[in-house]
């Protein structure tokens, strides 16, 4: 049997889990007000928290500023796009590691897994002039293939984690019944690692919308994403902190409304096969 825990304890770790996502969260709560003030009430000291005179206009700017959609629909294209290559490249890559080991497949992993500490600075000016001469700057497969390449190490080593809890007796199973490979992978492992491959392809969506570096470096107006509409508000005349904060909120809030949607989908599929 389980051992009670008691209600003090309880208590103690509730009120503990709430003050860290408060910590966690106040940022975002934060940048969302500021939007909704006038930007001589955004540098204001001592700062107002709910007490002041709540505007829009901020929002008005930006989306008279700057084409909000496009840049919003770039960002889809991209996440999605880089992530569902992602999962075609790594779902076969993944089944091989797992179900046919050979004696460098640790040290493939390993390999893979090491590429994520190479600074990205370091490859930048190499893989600008090879995009450049091929025609690749400032275009949505661009960015599709470097943030494909970039996750491509996260996708493969939590499939291969997934499929690793599958009992391989299954697929033998499957063999003996005359399934070809492809069936067996997109019939049989499949979708018995759905929890996993839906939590796989949320957390690369989220790493995908959310990355700056290339984006920034690798795009100017027409494939630009989210990051750059963000980072348009930072000017040598200053920082607009009003119209940063609308621009933010803007930008996150579609990935944070997924996020909310989707956390128990997420949360299953990273604690897949956790527990016996």
């Amino acid at each position: 049997m389980a051992r009670a825990i008691p209600v003090r304890r309880k208590i103690l770790w509730t009120a503990l889990a709430w003050t860290i996502g408060i910590l966690i969260f106040f940022p975002i709560l934060w940048t969302f007000l500021t939007s909704f003030k006038t930007e001589a009430e955004a540098i204001a000291s001592p700062p107002s928290f709910l007490f002041f005179e709540w505007t829009t206009e901020n929002y008005a700017e930006v989306q008279e500023r700057s084409n909000y959609f496009r840049h919003f629909m770039n960002s889809v294209v991209i996440s999605l796009g880089s992530t569902l290559a992602g999962l075609v490249i790594a779902v076969p890559a993944a089944w091989s590691m797992a179900f046919s080991p050979t004696r460098r497949t640790k040290d493939i992993l390993m390999w893979m897994l090491s590429t994520k500490m190479l600074p990205p600075v370091g490859v930048l000016v190499p893989l600008y002039i090879l995009f450049r001469d091929g025609g690749l700057l400032d275009t949505r497969t661009g960015l599709v293939i470097v943030l494909t390449l970039i996750n491509l190490p996260i996708i493969v080593w939590m499939l291969y984690t997934y499929f690793k809890e599958i009992p391989g007796e299954i697929l033998e199973a499957a063999r003996m019944d005359g399934a070809s490979l492809m069936k067996e992978i997109v019939y049989v492992l499949t979708p018995m690692a759905i929890p996993g491959i839906a939590s796989t392809l949320l957390l690369n969506v989220i790493l995908s919308w959310n990355e700056a570096f290339w984006t920034l470096n690798l795009t100017a107006s027409k494939a630009a994403p989210l990051t750059a509409f963000i980072a348009s508000y930072s000017s040598p005349e200053g920082l607009f902190y009003a119209k940063l904060s609308a621009a933010s909120t803007m930008a996150i809030a579609p990935i944070v409304i997924l996020g909310w949607f989707s956390q128990k989908q997420l949360v299953r599929g990273l604690t897949f096969g956790a527990v016996k």
